[in-house]
């Protein structure tokens, strides 16, 4: 009678929706940031992780993109975010940090510092970085001397065809809406699409 209740119990398991036995073994990709990465202001599946793992999807391209994205957040917050990034086994992380650090009392110093620790650790752990480059006042060439110095993709400019655009972000005028993600999926891809594998 055990052994056919627990057949019963198995069969009906692996009939509800999203169950499955064996578990996510794709590389995994993870989009650590800010709001732009969290995907503020729009729905969760418009959001550029959530896009950016349709497109790959689309391409043929076997990973599985986690959104680590904070609203608000900051380098400070990113360092200290690290372990649980790390946790998610990533072979990429595309690295989307710095632009709220002025507003939050941070130098600009601080912020390169901040990420040059963020780069060097991950990178110790083997994992691939992909630095998004982010508009900050005085310092648009951290991103590129970062790049240059520890050897990793650069995507120039996260936000380029978007930021300014009334028609690609929301009312804030800052945050890209659903249309404008679409492009910064774009953007992301043309630099990441390199370093995938199929």
């Amino acid at each position: 009678m055990k052994v056919i209740l627990q057949t019963a119990m198995f069969l009906l398991l692996t009939t509800l929706p999203g169950w499955s036995q064996a578990p996510d073994s794709r590389p995994v990709i993870v989009a650590f940031g800010d709001s732009m990465t969290a995907g503020y202001g729009v729905p969760g599946d418009m959001s550029y992780p959530a896009q950016l793992q349709r497109t790959l999807d689309e391409r043929g391209y076997k990973y599985r993109v986690v959104n680590m994205g904070v609203t608000g957040d900051t380098t400070r917050g990113g360092l200290g975010r690290m372990s649980r990034a790390q946790g998610a086994s990533p072979v990429i992380v595309i690295l989307e940090l710095g632009s709220n650090d002025r507003s939050n009392g941070i130098s600009l110093q601080q912020t390169q510092d901040n990420l040059e620790q963020m780069i060097t650790r991950f990178q110790k752990t083997r994992i691939e970085v992909v630095l998004a480059g982010r508009s900050i006042a005085g310092g648009e060439d951290v991103y590129r001397t970062l790049a240059n110095k520890y050897h990793l993709t650069l995507i120039p400019s996260f936000l380029a065809g978007v930021s300014g655009n009334p028609n690609l972000t929301i009312s804030d005028g800052t945050h890209p809406n659903a249309d404008g993600y679409t492009i910064v999926v774009k953007t992301v891809m043309t630099s990441l699409e390199p370093l995938l594998k199929k």
